[in-house]
């Protein structure tokens, strides 16, 4: 075990501030983004957990919610037209008024009746599946029971994190656009928090009456016969498409998805505050807190230098032993934010930490604790050895 990491280990609380400070700036940097990743996830978690293998957009579209969305009906049959496609289906999505409806007790007081409310009234926007057996638009992680319950005439499913805001509870029946459905089923990891999202089979909503059969459709989802082949089929089916069209793997769209969200220029510039805050702060104080714990040993810096080591390497000491604050704080910082991220979950917030996000923020603490480091490298000269003989 190096010099440096033994000290770490034996003299902790000196570093802890040290530590701390680059984990309470790595959880705002990873905390900030990761929420705003987690809202364009929100938003697409029913689609990036779908069977589909390909997507096809209009050529224009950057991502699912940017840009141009519909597309010309015709253009279901023409997809099939690639011998590997198997199944195409349209990426439909509706919205309409949600209200509950209240069971009032006939029996019950005007002040029981009173402490109930008044019914809740939310604007939803509705998920539409097929639910057809192994239809490429129901999410994998949908139960074979949930989707028989779904299959039912008027019959709509709701996230959990939605159940208090809409009012209602498994069984309920409530009113969509002044119709009666009934909630069959709760979901789990589906969280919207800009607006509730209910789940219905398309043929429900086509008895509801709410269903648009005009000659444009959402985006296209297919299924082929080998998902592995994913990105060969894409490169040929825009090649078919001559330009009207562009085909997208689920991997692809899901990136682009998330690319999305960092081309709004409100939310560059709260994130990149985020980030200079934290610079400030880490630096700062790891600065501080490395050259007082440097201080506190000047005489085993001393002693070290009276036996013959150089300078050179009392630096190399110094700069591992930033290193190692710097690891120690990116692990905090990771095991912080995936706390807050649990809490935030079950607020209907997601939290989301990509990899790449991770290695970003991590390499960025350590550079900190580095820099950190290099600054506090000017009090090694008060390491002298003739100080060991006052």
């Amino acid at each position: 075990m190096s010099l440096a990491l033994s000290t770490l280990l034996f003299e902790w609380r000196r570093y802890m501030a040290a530590v701390m400070a680059l984990a309470l700036s790595g959880l705002l940097v990873l905390a900030m983004t990761g929420v705003f990743i987690g809202i364009g996830k929100g938003f697409t978690a029913a689609i990036e957990r779908s069977s589909a293998d390909i997507f096809i957009m209009q050529p224009g579209a950057k991502a699912l919610f940017s840009g141009p969305m519909g597309m010309p009906r015709r253009f279901v049959p023409l997809a099939y037209n690639h011998p590997e496609v198997v199944e195409v289906k349209t990426l439909d999505m509706s919205g309409g008024n949600f209200q509950n409806i209240k069971n009032v007790d006939p029996t019950a007081t005007a002040a029981d009746r009173a402490k109930q409310g008044a019914p809740r009234q939310k604007s939803v926007l509705v998920n539409i599946i097929d639910t057809a057996p192994g239809s490429v638009t129901i999410p994998r992680d949908y139960s074979d029971e949930l989707v028989e319950a779904l299959r039912q005439p008027f019959t709509v499913a709701v996230d959990e994190t939605a159940l208090t805001p809409l009012g209602v509870k498994l069984g309920d029946k409530a009113l969509f656009n002044g119709q009666t459905v009934t909630v069959v089923g709760v979901l789990r990891g589906y969280p919207n928090m800009m607006q509730p999202t209910i789940v219905m089979s398309r043929d429900s909503l086509r008895m509801l009456g709410q269903a648009f059969e005009g000659p444009r459709v959402g985006p296209l989802m297919l299924k082929i016969k080998d998902p592995a082949r994913a990105e060969v089929v894409v490169a040929q089916l825009n090649a078919m498409g001559n330009g009207q069209w562009k085909a997208w793997t689920r991997q692809q769209l899901a990136d682009a998805n998330a690319g999305a969200m960092f081309e709004e220029g409100i939310l560059v510039i709260i994130i990149g505050g985020c980030v200079v805050l934290g610079i400030i702060i880490g630096v700062a104080i790891t600065w501080q807190t490395l050259r007082g714990a440097i201080m506190a040993n000047i005489k085993e810096f001393a002693s070290l230098r009276a036996l013959g080591v150089g300078m050179g390497s009392l630096r190399r000491i110094v700069m591992e032993l930033s290193f190692w604050v710097g690891m120690v704080g990116v692990g905090a910082a990771i095991l912080l934010t995936w706390l807050l991220s649990l809490l935030a979950l079950s607020n209907a917030v997601i939290i989301s930490m990509p990899p790449m996000l991770l290695i970003v923020v991590g390499g960025g603490l350590i550079a900190i604790s580095m820099l950190s480091g290099l600054l506090s490298m000017g009090i090694l000269k008060k390491s002298q050895p003739a100080d060991l003989l006052r």
